[in-house]
């Protein structure tokens, strides 16, 4: 194609490469939990390394769509339900792809996709409306691609959704006003999957129509579409669009292009021996690993049965999770080689040896519901039935789990139950498995969760029954030597939750930053205030939260200033002491209350966060400095600005556990 053009344009080389390339990374929700900005960098940049060895030069990612629904699928690709997290987590992406210098030859371009709200999709169905004030677009949902369009990412996708009843593909507002004209975007925008052509479906004309107004709105690319193909030159002879609108399109498609210096060495990422020595590499493996350490997030762990004996005593590993390879990568894993990656069996007998006897049965299904298995079949077979039958299944859990001292099930979801068009309307454990758990529970012996999942889900009886939970996603090509690492004390997990887990999926959509109503929910049997009547409003797990194996206490806040004016600087300190008995790292998070405002505000918000390490008996002093653009919102018109008063600062290890003290703030 190079050549045999007239002007010898340069192809460029495209693929969805969301958490790695070929070694694979804990899924986007998974590694969000790490709060750590230079693992997540260092992922990006070792699979912008990797993607560039097999000659792409531009990744669909990152996917830094707000999300506040769990039943949504896609939730599995983002960073949760935080604007200020996910705003910090998409520009290291976009700096770990792009390198700050595209022209590297182990650098790609980034797409920040899904321009916009998408996460905000109603009922958490997959490609569904949108509805929503310009208050919540700009002070929760817009935050994370304004971030990624300043750490200058290169491209932009569109979403399937509408916004303001217009779909994102052919949005003027969205694609010209807001991002080009406010934010300043330079680069190109490119529809997603055949988006251009479903806004027919919208309702908005033919696809000539609609291909007009996305060219206009300004749309630079149609991705595996046929609208501009078939329709821009008749658009253009009936003067339905202008020259000026396709030379855009063109111009900043080929500056894209001369950015990854293309034009210089079309061929530039082809290189054979590149695929021998920087392709799922030991140094590549390692970091995979320890990213998914630091991932995994501890939800319960009674009586510190966490972590075991690596030697002495017998262990029960049964799941249909604990001797599997495909499920440990997750959703959207194009370039994933799942033969390659390390299952929970392969990682425990890696640290254990024969110092630990391990009884091993699969004990269920991921789902005995044939017709929901089609569904998560659809394409390659990635979900199948036992030839015993379920209860024999189970049996063989129980005499595995008789003969042991203690149960470790691996159980959650399979790597095809999120993702793109993976909602689910019940975010429980699967009822196969829920039936291999309440069978081992009746054993009375102590019983460990590894918990697989793409989302929140909802673990009320699991939490009531099982003495320790640890949530690791879908941690990956290197899962099971991470997972035994920290089952048996070879890391301290420090994962924290950065979206909230509901006690039912009637408490969705629940996040930590809400506002508060006129009649509040409090505690204890009350009427007519904002609860329910069969349960309360607390989540399971709060924004935030995260054990570890060690226990930290925290000081009082101590403030510089109790009154402060104008742009003074403000720090906030705070004394983190290690009083247990292990190393570990702790996360120390920053929220601000503003109480009286000209429009209601959230309850709290995070504002900043520290990760610390510290040694038994260690302690650490964690100062923030706090300036007025942390007191910024968006008002009632749209300005952006803080307003002078009391603030409430908090810092604390989660959302729903912090220390406050108040400050007054004066212009």
């Amino acid at each position: 194609a190079v050549k045999g053009t007239r002007l010898h344009i340069p192809l460029i080389f495209g693929l969805d490469v969301i958490h790695g390339h070929r070694t694979i990374f804990p899924i986007p929700l998974g590694m969000s939990a790490t709060w750590d900005l230079g693992l997540i960098e260092q992922s990006a940049r070792i699979a912008a390394k990797e993607a560039t060895a097999e000659g792409l030069n531009w990744v669909f990612s990152p996917m830094v769509d707000i999300a506040r629904d769990a039943r949504w699928g896609r939730i599995s690709e983002g960073s949760g339900e935080d604007p200020y997290l996910g705003g910090k987590i998409a520009a290291a992406m976009v700096r770990g792809y792009q390198h700050n210098n595209l022209k590297a030859p182990d650098a790609v371009m980034a797409c920040v996709k899904h321009f916009a709200l998408y996460g905000g999709a109603e009922a958490g169905r997959e490609y569904n409306t949108v509805d929503m004030s310009r208050l919540a677009m700009y002070n929760y949902y817009l935050p994370p691609y304004k971030a990624a369009v300043e750490a200058g990412a290169g491209s932009i996708m569109s979403s399937f959704n509408v916004v303001d009843g217009v779909p994102s593909t052919v949005n003027k507002w969205l694609l010209t006003d807001l991002l080009r004209k406010q934010w300043g975007f330079k680069g190109f925008v490119v529809s997603d999957y055949t988006s251009l052509n479903e806004v027919t479906e919208h309702g908005l004309g033919d696809l000539q129509t609609v291909s007009a107004r996305a060219i206009n709105a300004g749309l630079d690319m149609d991705m595996v579409g046929e609208g501009y193909l078939k329709t821009l030159k008749q658009s253009l002879q009936e003067k339905k669009i202008s020259i000026n609108d396709i030379d855009r399109a063109c111009r900043l498609i080929l500056e894209a292009k001369y950015k990854l210096g293309l034009f210089a060495d079309p061929y530039k990422s082809i290189d054979p021996r590149r695929e021998k020595t920087d392709i799922m590499t030991a140094e590549n493996r390692a970091a995979a690993r320890i990213t998914a350490e630091h991932s995994f997030v501890l939800l319960k762990n009674d009586n510190q049965i966490l972590p075991l004996k690596k030697s002495g005593g017998s262990i029960a590993l049964v799941g249909p999770l604990a001797d599997n390879k495909r499920d440990m990568l997750g959703t959207w894993v194009i370039g994933g080689e799942w033969e390659k990656s390390v299952s929970v069996m392969e990682g425990i007998k890696k640290v254990v040896g024969d110092n630990v006897k391990i009884n091993y049965a699969r004990g269920s299904n991921i789902t005995d519901d044939t017709t929901f298995m089609k569904r998560l079949n659809f394409g390659p077979d990635m979900v199948w039935l036992d030839k015993q039958s379920p209860d024999e299944m189970i049996e063989d859990a129980v005499k595995a789990a008789k003969k042991s001292d203690i149960i470790v099930a691996v159980v959650g979801e399979s790597q095809s139950m999120s993702g793109e068009s993976s909602s689910r309307s019940d975010i429980s454990i699967p009822e196969s498995q829920q039936k291999m758990l309440k069978e081992l529970a009746k054993l009375g012996k102590p019983m460990v969760l590894v918990l697989f999942n793409g989302r929140p889900l909802t673990l009320q009886w699991e939490n009531d029954n099982a003495a320790a939970i640890l949530d690791v996603w879908a941690p990956g090509t290197e899962a099971g030597n991470a997972i035994a690492n920290v089952l048996f004390g070879n890391y301290n997990p420090s994962g924290k939750l950065t979206t909230t887990f509901p006690r039912s999926v009637g408490q969705i959509p629940l996040y930590y930053n809400h506002l508060n109503t006129g009649r509040p929910y409090t505690s204890g049997p009350t009427k007519f205030r904002s609860d329910y009547l069969d349960i309360n409003n607390d989540p399971l797990y709060p924004f935030g939260y995260g054990l570890s194996y060690t226990k930290f206490s925290y000081s009082d806040i101590k403030l510089n200033k109790s009154v402060l004016v104008g742009n003074e600087t403000l720090t906030a300190s705070v004394t983190v002491s290690n009083t247990g008995k292990y190393a570990g790292e702790e996360v120390v998070q920053l929220y601000i209350k503003d109480p009286v405002a000209s429009i209601s505000r959230p309850v709290k918000e995070l504002k900043d966060f520290k990760k610390i390490a510290l040694q038994p008996g260690e302690q650490k002093t964690v100062t923030f400095n706090i300036t007025t653009d942390k007191l910024k919102f968006y008002n009632s018109d749209l300005r952006y600005d803080w307003e002078p008063g009391e603030f409430v600062i908090e810092i604390g290890t989660n959302s729903a556990n912090t220390g406050s003290t108040k400050v007054i703030w004066n212009k």
